[in-house]
């Protein structure tokens, strides 16, 4: 991480124990790890900017490790999604630099997974918050995975900084029950089904 001038890094885990219903044996752990880093085109516009994924490799398997570690390890983790805040002297593009860098990162770190990392990215002054989404790490369609985790920090981003978040989950919803395809009857073939 060299090349990055980060500032802050924050891991935050939630225990679920019930939603108003019975309390599962296990509750749901929700986790997310993020970093605050100087944007490097903060300001100005640059036509080229693919290069800083690779810088942003690092720091991607770095989260990713965290949140693993945090979340009881790899073979508990159940659903995934990634997200990136830019400050306002950024633009949306420097926050999609963090899909190939972040996403890849989970799925090393976890091993085995085939569903695509949802993603989600906005601009945004200090304070301001991002809904990350979240879904089963080997079926996009398992509906008892949709979830979304929120991040931010009240004193990020600043104009000149991108926050680049990592998210994941240990299960379902507690107390999911809105049909659809369950986790035990994926198939595996396509990341979808």
């Amino acid at each position: 991480m060299s090349k990055l001038e980060v500032r802050k890094i924050v891991l935050s885990v939630e225990e679920v124990f019930h939603e108003g219903g019975p309390i599962p044996d296990t509750p749901l752990k929700r986790g997310a790890c993020f970093a605050v880093i100087a944007n490097p085109f903060a300001g100005h516009y640059a036509a080229e900017i693919q290069g800083f994924m690779d810088d942003l490799r690092p720091l991607g398997l770095d989260l990713a490790q965290r949140l693993v570690a945090a979340l009881g390890g790899a073979d508990k983790i159940e659903g995934y999604g990634k997200g990136a805040l830019v400050g306002a002297a950024g633009e949306l593009e420097h926050g999609a630099l963090w899909h190939g860098p972040g996403g890849y990162a989970m799925r090393e770190v976890i091993g085995g997974t085939k569903a695509i990392v949802p993603s989600a990215k906005k601009v945004g002054g200090t304070g301001s918050r991002l809904d990350v989404p979240i879904t089963h790490i080997n079926a996009s369609y398992v509906r008892s995975h949709f979830d979304s985790m929120e991040v931010g920090l009240n004193d990020a981003p600043r104009a000149d900084e991108v926050l680049f978040a990592l998210v994941m989950t240990t299960g379902p919803r507690i107390h999911s029950r809105s049909g659809g395809l369950e986790a035990w009857e994926i198939i595996g073939e396509d990341g979808l089904k």
